[in-house]
């Protein structure tokens, strides 16, 4: 089933990111961390799908999405941020094996955050973020979505490391095994990753190594 949905607003939540909500179209329901098959609904770009995930809580009555604009592709996200309101959109059904199954560790590279946005609200909005810790990495700290929320959300149990340029109450390393080995007492938990491929297969191994079970590492797959 394909949903159709225009756009209400769109703002920057980073120099390169924008945040875009749309209206929620009638039946259109998902799980937290999965995602869908988002095309513009215009002539030329109607059948470039992407993946996108939603990012705003299951029960809000908009549809939300956080995304980065790659400006060496001159494709779908460059042509997002130049949307204004009124653009519509098709929405494809949610899919995904990105979803919550315990207390855990999420670990996250830069966009690959979205998936964990709407699952960690989720868990806010239930009492249930004790237990919970994030890990992400970006390479400055302009480049940090969602900063704010996710201090006040975590506490101390949000850890930002920046792999470029950092500053005072930022970690400055990548996530390697030493830094999961300083950050994380207990490798008997789930484990949440998303990021770009080279991250995720270092960071798969080194959590293996470090004694956590494969079949606690979710993924996309």
């Amino acid at each position: 089933m394909e949903f159709s949905a225009h756009l209400l607003m769109s703002e920057f939540v980073t120099h390169d990111v924008k945040r875009f909500i749309l209206e929620k179209p009638g039946g259109f329901e998902f799980e937290p961390g999965q995602a869908v098959e988002l095309a513009i609904d215009q002539s030329q770009w109607k059948h470039e799908t992407r993946p996108f995930t939603p990012t705003s809580s299951i029960n809000d009555r908009i549809l939300e999405f956080i995304i980065k604009k790659y400006p060496d592709h001159q494709g779908v996200t460059k042509m997002l941020h130049q949307l204004e309101s009124g653009a519509a959109f098709k929405i494809s059904e949610p899919f995904g094996t990105i979803q919550y199954k315990g207390p855990g560790v999420f670990i996250a590279g830069g966009a690959g955050i979205t998936p964990f946005i709407a699952i960690l609200r989720d868990l806010a909005q239930k009492n249930e973020l004790s237990g919970q810790t994030l890990i992400f990495s970006n390479k400055t700290p302009a480049d940090i979505i969602n900063e704010k929320e996710f201090r006040y959300l975590m506490g101390e149990r949000c850890i930002l490391t920046c792999t470029q340029d950092s500053a005072p109450g930022y970690d400055n390393s990548m996530i390697d095994k030493t830094f999961l080995q300083e950050k994380i007492n207990d490798f008997d938990q789930h484990f949440y990753l998303c990021g770009p491929d080279g991250f995720m297969e270092s960071i798969t191994d080194a959590l293996k190594s470090l004694g956590a079970h494969p079949d606690a590492l979710i993924f996309e797959h």
